[in-house]
């Protein structure tokens, strides 16, 4: 684990923001510090000078007065802005951080995001920064001013009278070895105080997306009692880390009684034989306390400032983790029209282990095939068999563990990200909309688009009928995920704005998947249409799509066993034959009949067993 010195000097470097401006605020923040030693000064004076044989000097007091007011005005306005400086610099910190960290969130491989919860990396943006944003108020202030503050009035203890200086030093010294201990169980418990606030998180988040199913199942209870043992988790570990913490003011406290009597005991030994007067004594005394109360002050912002360390360290983790795929140096451009796909020996693992062959941990292996532009190829198997890893993978959300995968006869490792996102387009199984019309969920694949575009896009598809029957047509509000829509719905959404993105390869997962007979219907015409003039993959279970493909793939635990035409792969008698066998008697007990109307290949039959 890193220490916080070098996690607070690796996240000034990550932000920027934090030091623009800093030696004028330094310099701010030293004339503040400076206010406060010179009232000590002033006060010797007047006890040492203006007071003689029983007489005040009025003139001399009063002057003395008069030049600590302009002293104190000049350090309040001077640690105000400084203070002030401070805090627009830790706000647009924090602000491009959040900024960074959300962005670095959303360009993770696939893998990344499958190891980690989502409300985890959700606590990241909100909870670990807000803890930051709680100690950059107070905290990060305090430590800056306090420990200007204590330099300088140590300068001016050893130049005042150095003996009593080292006795004020020695005493105090212990304090530091008290805060570096109590510092290091703090950073423990912090840190996983804030694992297990993550945790209670992604618990939270979990129990809410799927309310629907807790209370179908009347599941509430169990699904209820698992966010509590998070939630009491993560009260335990705070307690412990606040408890550590609460020992901390007063040991502040204690030394500071200690180092204040001993300066005391020692200057009136002395006595004015030691050359020390008795202004100089009080003098030395509020010096003192001046060198004691940031160190009060900083050993009870010390649990605070662990927490935002341990927050820190954990925005600096995620930031640590590769961004995929990465950008090429220099990419190379698709070539117009279709594009093919070539897939040579490609393995992937979602977590791989350097040195070690790990074959449970591995999605796809040794997967070999050749997609020719225009062509459209159906890739079926089993639950896990990692038909939809190879569809993401082609669409380039991760890159092969091992083998390479072209695009138009160009390495996908060296095409542009923006261009591989207008030619490849990917319908996922449940494709996602935004709380908000249909038409705001269409208008970002094609920017720019307007109203009438966006509704010849449904009509185009064969749709307009289905976009007539909703209550507002494109106004129709859509709901959080889409909920208001049905799943097939969603999908006829799904399909519009890939047809408005107008990709040269189409990947479909599934989309055809948990529909009714009639959205299936109108989901096979839009594909037919969406499909025209483009390389098709479709990554299905319903082997209805599979029968109209030129040709179907079929995979087995990561493995291509097979490929060829349907009615091929019928003769074979192989797995997708047992595949198709296991789907008809699933589906009717009747021999089931495709419209050669929604056919999308001519050269392919019915699906008459």
């Amino acid at each position: 684990m890193t220490s916080a010195v070098s996690t607070i000097a690796r996240g000034v470097r990550t932000t920027p923001e934090l030091t623009a401006g800093a030696p004028l605020t330094i310099g701010l923040a030293l004339v503040g510090a400076a206010g406060r030693v010179v009232l000590p000064v002033l006060i010797q004076q007047a006890i040492d000078h203006g007071i003689r044989s029983g007489q005040v000097d009025v003139g001399l007091v009063a002057r003395l007065c008069s030049i600590g007011l302009g002293v104190v005005l000049i350090a309040s306005i001077a640690q105000r802005q400084a203070m002030k400086r401070l805090g627009i610099r830790s706000e647009h910190a924090l602000y491009g951080l959040r900024v960074r960290l959300f962005d670095h969130i959303h360009r993770l491989s696939l893998a990344e995001h499958a190891e980690e919860r989502r409300g985890a990396l959700v606590g990241r943006v909100t909870s670990d920064i807000e803890t930051m944003t709680q100690f950059f108020s107070w905290g990060g202030v305090a430590w800056l001013l306090d420990t200007t503050l204590m330099v300088l009035v140590a300068g001016v203890m050893l130049a005042y009278d150095w003996v009593l200086a080292l006795v004020a030093f020695a005493v105090a010294a212990p304090l530091a070895w008290v805060l570096r201990s109590v510092q290091r169980r703090l950073v423990v418990r912090y840190e996983l105080a804030r694992e297990h606030n993550a945790n209670f998180l992604s618990h939270v988040g979990e129990m809410i997306t799927a309310s629907a199913l807790t209370k179908a199942y009347d599941a509430r209870p169990a699904a209820s009692q698992r966010v509590l043992q998070a939630a009491a988790q993560r009260a335990r570990t705070f307690i412990r880390a606040q408890t550590i913490g609460a020992f901390l003011f007063p040991s502040g406290e204690v030394f500071s009684v200690l180092t204040v009597a001993a300066v005391v005991a020692i200057g009136v030994a002395r006595g004015p034989a030691g050359g020390l007067t008795a202004g100089a004594l009080v003098g030395f005394v509020f010096l003192t306390y001046r060198f004691l109360e940031p160190v009060s002050e900083l050993t009870e912002i010390l649990d605070q400032t662990q927490a935002a360390v341990a927050g820190f360290r954990r925005i600096l983790g995620v930031l640590d983790i590769p961004v995929g795929p990465p950008e090429p140096t220099v990419p190379r451009a698709l070539p117009q029209g279709p594009l093919g796909v070539s897939i040579d020996a490609v393995d992937f693992a979602y977590r791989p282990r350097l040195g070690l062959e790990d074959d449970g941990a591995r999605a796809l292996i040794g997967v070999s095939l050749a997609i020719h532009p225009g062509e459209r190829v159906a890739v079926v198997g089993a639950t896990g068999s990692g038909k939809s890893t190879l569809g993401r993978l082609i669409a380039r959300l991760a890159d092969p563990t091992a083998g390479r995968l072209r695009i138009g006869d160009v390495d996908l490792r060296e095409v542009a990200n923006d261009e591989l996102r207008t030619r490849v387009m990917l319908v996922p199984q449940d494709p996602f909309l935004f709380d908000t019309t249909i038409e705001g969920n269409l208008v970002f694949a094609r920017p720019g688009a307007d109203h009438d575009t966006i509704a010849g896009a449904f009509e185009t598809l064969g749709l307009g009928d289905w976009l007539a029957g909703l209550p507002e047509g494109l106004a129709t509000e859509v709901g959080e995920r889409g909920e208001e829509l049905s799943a097939g719905e969603r999908q006829l959404v799904a399909l519009a704005r890939a047809y408005l993105a107008d990709p040269d390869l189409l990947l479909l997962d599934e989309a055809t998947s948990a529909v009714d007979p009639l959205t299936e219907t109108r989901l096979a015409q839009a594909l037919a249409r969406l499909a025209a003039g483009r390389t098709t993959i479709a990554i299905a279970h319903r082997l209805s799509t599979a029968a109209r493909a030129d040709r179907v793939a079929v995979m087995e635990r990561g493995e291509l066993v097979e490929l060829g035409t349907h009615d091929e792969l019928l003769t074979a008698n192989g797995v997708y034959a047992g595949l198709y066998a296991a789907w008809i008697d699933a589906t009717a007990a009747e021999p089931v009949e495709v419209s050669r109307s929604v056919d999308l290949s001519p050269t392919v039959g019915g699906l008459t067993p």
